[in-house]
């Protein structure tokens, strides 16, 4: 544990100390939300990715270790673990090496050279690996070998088992494997081909390319297994075979003047053919994908976060579209709540393109319900309708404004079990148009409905591991849910049941017990829920706010079990608990500052008069908040609080229960649409980041498709990926470079000087 800690450690530039204590929360079943949070002191404020990061680096290194014993015993059982061969194995860092040294030792399917083997040719390919004889012939040796009954009929059957049997000793030598591995990705080439040069594909590209491994960017890595995946191309590893040759050669050949060192040339050259070159490339292949899809999970993790992260939209009205052609676009009506008002259909789109009868029906909404926002899915003839109610906002004159929202996984959630059961008297038409509207109003509450790898954002998400996927994303919507929090009073089972210790099951269990008893009026009602004991209690509190409760405190995120040290702080700084009720104590800060000066000289005699005196002794110019940390401190060290929870508590009291989606940038509306035919490159204009990748990302600037702002037009620095400059939700300022009116593509720069 402690070789693995300080490994861990180093690996992450962290102390070991904090290492140790996040492996034993997380040894004792805290979450990682929890650990994050409320155990700041014990593992020195490692936030929620670092801490991920380490448990699956545990993970990874406990698996190593346990393969290492396994694989030492089953060498053992066969009597022949040496001691060199263990220190081996307990010195390798990777599984793969590990694996490499076990290789010569595993069981095999019957081969060439099992075969060989068993007919007693293995002291022939002994021989001739000593490379002792400088004279003679070896057919003269190998003569002693022929036996018809063992199948062996001549010497030339001798000597070719005895090359099976050299091949597959040096394919199994974990050395001249590394040797091999490391010169084909640092010199291996991938070569791609078309299986059909006349077929049009989106590969075409790939027809006849050849890329370094070294340089093979994560994208082109995941095209081309879909490629071939879907027999568009083909795909191989070229090596210069003469090098590798002789790299192997220099570590099996010892003795040139031997009389066997043509057929050890020949043996080589059969043993890196048949045997080491389709196994690297394998290797090699897996290797290229799976650091492809660590990234492709990462960026589709982020882009997630992000969209998760959008700031609600408060006090919308709106009418939601799910646009559409045949069957028309479904209309959704709902209040500030997400509660649903009316619901019809429209026509505005071929084949009725009803125009005047959606401008109509619009207007009968917009007046009946006080409409201010329309709510447009980016599926599906968004574009046109989008169009459509640009044109009804301008005609109208009325002051609503609207917005395109991604309805990516719409479809999935409103046909799944958790709408019908949300919604059973409704048709999944109108539900998936709900939606719609509830993702402006709250995204994380509604999106925590649909599957995460529904949502969209992100490249390849259908190619790659899905079990990491998912895990990736569970791992993101938890952190998300839990950095906000959520109200007890009102959440969904769906949303209840990402928080920190609470499983579905116990999730519909609080909303029975709300439902049969009335709103919770304190956190400390939550431990009457069936099955939620002690340790669920524990992890999900402090994420779960009660508005207007017994306690002001079940407001905030301060975890029950540090109400006493609040209430110290609460005294010490002369703040009542009604304030905190009133929206926070907005000088909580000035109030440290004031009590807690950094030395006694400076410490003010009363709190009243604190402010005034810090301001005499400081410049002008100068933070009156300039000591505030040296206050915190002194003040936990005097209440006898940890600093972390002195600064969490602090940081409550300021703004109990602070949303950190405030942060984000601002959801973009807008009143009028702009035509593709009537785009220019050099026009400027500002648009919102809808996906990002490896290559750029993609930018709705208000026409039907969104534009590409390629890694390269992003800055004048050089960046190592888009996600340095940009995420998801992010409005940023475009110029265009050139528009493709036949393919309707949009290329887009960022380098607006």
């Amino acid at each position: 544990m402690t070789d693995i800690a300080a490994k861990i450690a180093g690996e992450f530039g962290v102390r070991e100390s904090q290492v140790s204590a996040a492996i034993d929360l997380i040894d004792q079943g805290n979450t990682i939300p929890f650990i994050a949070r409320y155990r700041k002191e014990a593992t020195g404020g490692l936030d929620d990715e670092v801490l991920r990061a380490i448990d699956e680096r545990l993970a990874y290194l406990r698996g190593l270790e346990e393969r290492k014993e396994e694989v030492i015993r089953l060498i053992d059982e066969q009597g022949k673990l040496t001691e060199e061969l263990k220190a081996e194995i307990m010195k390798a860092e990777v599984l793969q090496r590990v694996e490499d040294l076990y290789k010569p030792y595993k069981q095999k399917k019957a081969t060439r050279a099992s075969k060989a083997r068993e007919k007693g040719l293995e002291p022939l390919a002994l021989t001739f690996l000593e490379q002792k004889l400088t004279e003679g012939e070896p057919k003269e040796l190998a003569a002693e070998f022929v036996d018809a009954e063992k199948g062996v009929e001549t010497p030339e059957d001798a000597i070719q088992g005895a090359m099976d049997i050299i091949a597959e000793m040096i394919s199994d030598d974990a050395e001249i494997i590394d040797i091999i591995r490391e010169k084909t990705a640092a010199h291996g080439m991938i070569k791609t081909e078309a299986t059909d040069p006349e077929a049009k594909s989106v590969y075409e590209m790939y027809y006849d390319s050849s890329e370094p491994v070294s340089k093979m960017p994560n994208h082109r890595v995941l095209a081309i297994n879909r490629g071939e995946k879907e027999e568009f191309i083909k795909v191989k590893v070229e090596t210069d075979t003469e090098s590798m040759e002789r790299a192997i050669a220099d570590k099996v050949i010892t003795n040139s003047d031997s009389i066997f060192t043509e057929i050890l040339n020949e043996t080589i050259a059969d043993s890196y053919k048949r045997l080491i070159a389709p196994s690297v490339e394998r290797e090699t292949r897996n290797a290229l994908t799976e650091r492809a899809e660590a990234e492709a999970v990462k960026i589709f993790a982020k882009n997630t976060e992000k969209l998760l992260m959008t700031p609600p939209v408060k006090g919308a009205r709106i009418i939601a579209i799910d646009p559409g052609y045949r069957t028309g676009c479904k209309v959704a009506v709902i209040d500030e709540t997400g509660k649903l008002l009316a619901y019809t259909t429209i026509y505005p789109t071929k084949p009725k393109e009803d125009i005047a009868g959606t401008e109509r029906t619009l207007e009968k909404l917009a007046d009946r319900f006080k409409i201010n926002t329309i709510v447009i899915g980016n599926g599906t003839a968004s574009r046109e309708t989008e169009e459509v109610v640009a044109s009804y906002i301008k005609k109208s004159g009325r002051d609503i404004r609207y917005t395109i929202v991604n309805e990516a996984g719409a479809s999935v959630y409103s046909a799944s079990k958790l709408a019908t059961e949300e919604y059973p008297d409704l048709d999944v038409t109108t539900r998936g148009a709900m939606s719609l509207g509830r993702r402006l109003q709250d995204p994380l509450a509604e999106l925590v409905k649909i599957p995460t790898k529904s949502i969209g954002v992100g490249q390849y998400q259908h190619d790659i591991n899905q079990k990491n996927l998912e895990k990736a994303l569970d791992d993101v919507v938890e952190d998300c849910v839990n950095r906000v929090g959520v109200d007890l009073n009102t959440a969904s089972a769906s949303l209840l049941s990402h928080i920190a210790g609470i499983s579905s099951a116990v999730a519909k269990n609080i909303i029975a017990y709300r439902e049969e008893n009335g709103p919770f009026s304190d956190r400390k009602q939550l431990k009457k829920v069936p099955k939620l004991g002690p340790k669920a209690f524990e992890q999900c509190a402090g994420f779960l706010r009660i508005s207007d409760g017994k306690n002001p405190l079940d407001a905030t995120s301060v975890h029950p079990e540090s109400y006493e040290a609040a209430e110290r702080v609460l005294k010490t700084l002369g703040i009542k608990g009604e304030d905190l009720a009133k929206g926070g104590v907005a000088d909580i800060e000035e109030r440290v500052c004031t009590q807690f000066a950094p030395n006694e000289q400076e410490r003010p005699k009363s709190r009243a008069k604190g402010l005034a005196a810090l301001k005499d002794m400081a410049p002008k110019k100068d933070n009156p908040l300039k000591n505030l940390g040296k206050a915190m401190d002194k003040m936990a060290q005097e209440l006898e609080i940890g600093e972390f929870t002195v600064r969490d508590i602090v940081e409550e009291i300021k703004k109990p229960g602070r949303d950190p989606r405030e942060d984000a940038p601002e959801v973009v509306f807008r009143r009028d649409v702009r035509d593709f035919d009537d785009l220019e490159p050099g026009m400027e204009m500002t648009g919102t980041v809808r996906n990002v990748v490896d290559f750029g990302a993609f930018v709705d600037i208000g026409v039907k498709n969104d534009g590409l702002v390629h890694v390269s037009q992003m800055s004048d620095r050089f960046i190592k990926h888009p996600m340095d400059v940009v995420s998801v939700g992010d409005t940023v300022k475009v110029k265009i470079l050139e528009v493709d009116k036949e393919r309707q593509k949009i290329s887009l720069t960022m380098k607006l000087k």
